[in-house]
């Protein structure tokens, strides 16, 4: 006898089971929810200033050091070359009354006389002096010579005439003085070779009828 099977009502439930519309609307306000929480996210970077304050300065802060430390060197050398100018014309007093030239001082001693007027901000083994005496100011004018040499250096020989009564004499003071290399060579201060600057003092006169 032949028997046939038919599958039990609960199997065929479960293989041919459809999702009923109230699932699939769920399923539906999941999946908007999901996507308005991330596009709510996304929108709060906007307004989130956290971090702000934090950006602003990383951006402005090289440029700041920057001018800060332009200011100093800035300063420095102002510094150095009002110190050198005192200096300077002190010593050019000696010579203009007649001092040097009677007490006999020679290169070496009227160097030294110029550096007691100098702080440690200048070094005296560093510092030149080029003294020249001329008939006239239009021929000091046309006498002095650059300080600098071909490759860019300070010279290392000047000379020493303090000249006669009534001449007409030029002392000029030179010194190399090491700024640094921090900031770029674009704003940098250096004005001969090795990165230094080169600050100058000069004091002309007549010498007086000191004898």
């Amino acid at each position: 006898m032949l028997h046939i099977g038919f599958p039990s009502t609960q199997l065929v439930k479960q293989t041919f089971s459809i999702p009923s519309p109230m699932a699939k609307g769920a399923g539906q306000q999941k999946n908007r929810a999901g996507w308005l929480g991330r596009w709510h996210r996304l929108r709060g970077f906007q307004h989130d200033t956290s971090g702000a304050s934090a950006l602003e300065f990383a951006i402005v802060a090289a440029p700041l050091i920057l001018l800060l430390l332009a200011v100093l060197q800035l300063g420095i050398v102002f510094f150095a070359n009002f110190m050198l100018e005192s200096a300077t014309a002190r010593g050019a007093r000696l010579i203009r009354t007649g001092q040097a030239q009677t007490q006999g001082l020679d290169a070496a001693k009227f160097k030294q006389e110029v550096c007691k007027q100098l702080t440690a901000l200048i070094s005296c083994s560093n510092l030149k002096l080029d003294v020249r005496s001329y008939p006239s100011f239009g021929g000091a004018a046309a006498g002095l010579t650059s300080p600098l040499g071909a490759d860019g250096k300070l010279k290392s020989a000047f000379s020493y005439d303090p000249g006669s009564p009534g001449d007409v004499v030029v002392v000029r003071a030179f010194y190399p003085l090491d700024i640094g290399t921090v900031l770029p060579t674009e704003v940098n201060l250096s004005n001969m070779a090795g990165g230094n600057r080169l600050i100058v003092a000069t004091s002309a006169f007549r010498n007086e009828p000191y004898e």
